[in-house]
């Protein structure tokens, strides 16, 4: 009954584009992950045409740069790839911005590599710790494992200020921002498709819907967590067997901000489209418990 509940809560909200027989009108400033940004683009797209007077800004300027604008007071929707930190929800608590957090889609971290290393389908964890670890000297692939060749290493991977980032190297090294900084690192994602897609050697990482959109142009590798390879995809991720690199994605709503009306009904309207949006935006839509779950987060937050 509570997720029934909380559906209704969320179509009665989003249905139409309106909070009761108030057109809605605005603009709702968005900021953060450059993963969970294109799913928010996605969103506004299809919200801004039933909502010809809202506009819809969303920012890319990774999760932790993401969080400073939000705490600051500056943005109405901060973008996530990982929970907010302590010491992030303390600055926000500093300024007296409260909120609240809403799961809204899954992903699966890809490890890519250019079309031409042949040699390669997939990485232990192992291997990948070896490679991405502070201190690391592996400059060649054939350090990683003695049967790959002789061919220079080339990293590109997200800058400190990404979730992705965060996400990686605790999941991969142990310990969150643990990494070798000898990489090109940047907070746009595009950048590394080039980096990788143009380097023979060359390996990255970011979000799966990075690689489904450039698969003609990069090779993503199955990671070995113990039970074997296995690749990004949907399936894997839902299932939970993509280890250690399955996640979810959040987006953050600034509690003042949710009481405007707009705003209210973007979160509803992603949440009512979920499926349809993650689908669009190449995400990993939640499972049915994620779904009650987050559409109950939604009715309590209606709630204040």
């Amino acid at each position: 009954m509570l997720a029934l509940g909380a559906s209704l809560a969320v179509t009665a909200i989003a249905a139409a584009g309106t909070v009761g027989k108030q057109v809605l009108s605005g603009t709702i400033q968005a900021d953060g992950s450059s993963t969970v940004g294109p799913y928010v683009q996605a969103a506004a797209q299809g919200f801004e045409k039933k909502n010809k007077k809202v506009r819809v800004v969303v920012g890319i300027s990774g999760t932790g740069g993401g969080f400073e604008r939000f705490c600051r007071g500056e943005t109405d929707l901060s973008n996530a790839s990982r929970p907010i930190k302590q010491t992030e929800s303390a600055k926000c608590r500093d300024k007296d911005v409260r909120y609240v957090a809403f799961h809204l889609a899954n992903d699966g971290l890809s490890v890519v590599v250019n079309k031409s290393a042949t040699w390669v389908s997939c990485l232990t964890v192992e291997e990948l710790k070896a490679v991405w670890d502070t201190g690391s000297k592996v400059s060649n692939w054939n350090q990683i494992r003695s049967s790959f060749p002789n061919v220079p290493l080339r990293l590109f991977g997200p800058g400190t200020d990404s979730g992705t980032f965060d996400f990686f190297t605790e999941k991969i090294n142990g310990k969150s921002r643990r990494s070798r900084s000898d990489y090109q690192a940047t907070e746009n994602d595009n950048v590394i498709v080039r980096g990788v897609s143009g380097e023979r050697g060359g390996m990255g990482y970011f979000g799966l819907s990075y690689y489904t959109e450039n698969k003609s142009r990069l090779k993503v590798l199955a990671v070995n967590s113990g039970s074997g390879c296995v690749k990004p995809s949907i399936q894997t991720v839902q299932n939970g067997t993509y280890k250690p690199l399955g996640r979810p994605l959040f987006v953050y709503a600034k509690r003042d901000s949710f009481q405007r009306g707009e705003v209210r009904a973007f979160v509803g309207y992603m949440l009512n489209n979920q499926k349809s949006i993650a689908t669009k935006a190449d995400f990993v839509p939640l499972t049915k418990k994620q779904l009650a779950r987050a559409k109950l987060f939604y009715k309590n937050a209606l709630k204040g």
